[in-house]
């Protein structure tokens, strides 16, 4: 009979962890971690089998390999993105700036004091409803959520999480409202109107497509009017404190030789001659004083410009849409628009499409016209179905 017991004993033991009675009667359980160290639970257990229970849990997490040390996942989530953002040399000056502006107005007042180990996907869309709801217009939710998520990703990779719970389905898109297109003939109002050293300038963005930094970045070495291309290699960034610094594109993509119109080479060169400085790398565009361009003192000067030609509206941006969708009017494919506007992706080259209705329908007559001319062809009489017989 005890040979018995104990065999009975022996079969129903414990194979992970141990579960002990207190002598308050209550249970306490723990574990041998996978880092060597014994965990105990956090809370006592009126029943064994609630103990049980809990090393069942932990055990599975072990097996399935999603165990974290618990105190990891206490640190909260301001304490966590403040370290994330003071390790990422690699972001560019003017990218840090945006980040450390997004965690400070909309991440780290609400979530700074939440624990990691506490955040689940129901608290993000909480609190993602709640921001949306509170600023309909803005997309700065959009990018806030985006690089929330970015810095649970990267708790996720350091261990400290098992899942990210930044998953809020359909979040962090944005919907920006659609920019105005302007016609030649306006931006030709806007050339004239504006400053003769920005002449050039204006005509460029609308017709090579080119953002502001990489006007305000480009070099005189850069522009080739032998073979009517300017060379986009670099471009200016105003940093808050109103420095302007120069990096290359932010992606190879952005390296790129656009081609440019006989008619806008002739005033290119004009401008050369004029306002720039015969180095090689002497800036193409710069204040009247010829420090390097900064947008902020360049805005009062373009809308000045806009207001005389009879525009209002409109932002300097706008010139490169607009210039995007001229050529998609012509026939660019997307592949040709991605490669002038420095993209690496077709999503944003094939906005530049759905503007090209007209074109569309011009298609669409022509085609029509083969269908009528095809109708309108004499039909010889059906030749009889001859039956062949291998």
């Amino acid at each position: 009979m005890a040979e018995t017991t104990r065999r009975r004993r022996r079969k129903g033991r414990r194979t992970f962890g141990a579960t002990r009675q207190l002598p308050s009667g209550r249970w306490q359980a723990s574990y041998l971690a996978p880092d060597g160290t014994r965990r105990v639970a956090p809370e006592t257990f009126a029943e064994a089998a609630d103990a049980a229970a809990w090393l069942r849990q932990a055990e599975s997490s072990i097996s399935k390999g999603t165990w974290r040390p618990p105190e990891l996942a206490s640190e909260t989530f301001g304490s966590y993105g403040a370290r994330w953002l003071t390790q990422r040399p690699d972001l560019r000056p003017r990218t840090h700036e945006l980040y450390a502006l997004l965690w400070r107005r909309w991440l780290e007042p609400d979530l700074g004091p939440v624990k990691l180990s506490t955040m689940s996907p129901e608290s993000w869309r909480a609190w993602w409803a709640t921001t949306r709801a509170a600023h309909p217009g803005s997309t700065q939710p959009d990018k806030a959520y985006r690089l929330a998520r970015a810095m649970l990703n990267q708790a996720v990779d350091d261990g400290i999480l098992a899942a990210n719970p930044c998953r809020v389905k359909g979040a962090g898109r944005e919907h920006a409202a659609e920019r105005p297109v302007v016609m030649p003939d306006q931006v030709a109002r806007i050339a004239e109107a504006i400053d003769g050293r920005y002449r050039a300038m204006v005509l460029l963005a609308a017709y090579g497509s080119l953002r502001f930094g990489e006007l305000a970045g480009l070099r005189r070495d850069r522009v080739d009017l032998l073979h009517r291309t300017v060379r986009i290699d670099q471009q200016a960034v105003e940093l808050a404190d109103g420095r302007v610094i120069f990096g290359e594109p932010k992606s190879e993509a952005g390296r790129r030789s656009v081609a440019i119109p006989d008619e806008l080479a002739g005033v290119l060169d004009g401008h050369l001659l004029d306002h720039v400085g015969p180095e090689p790398n002497a800036l193409v565009f710069t204040s009247p004083e010829g420090h390097p361009l900064r947008r902020t003192k360049f805005r009062s000067r373009w809308r000045a410009a806009c207001e005389a030609a009879g525009i209002s509206g409109l932002r300097f941006h706008d010139l490169r849409g607009s210039g995007a969708t001229w050529a998609a009017t012509t026939g660019a494919t997307v592949s040709e628009l991605m490669s002038r506007l420095g993209h690496a992706t077709p999503t944003v080259a094939m906005r530049y499409q759905h503007a090209t209705t007209e074109r569309d329908q011009a298609i669409a007559e022509r085609l029509g016209a083969l269908m009528r001319a095809a109708g309108e062809m004499p039909r010889p009489d059906a030749a009889p179905v001859v039956r062949i017989d291998h």
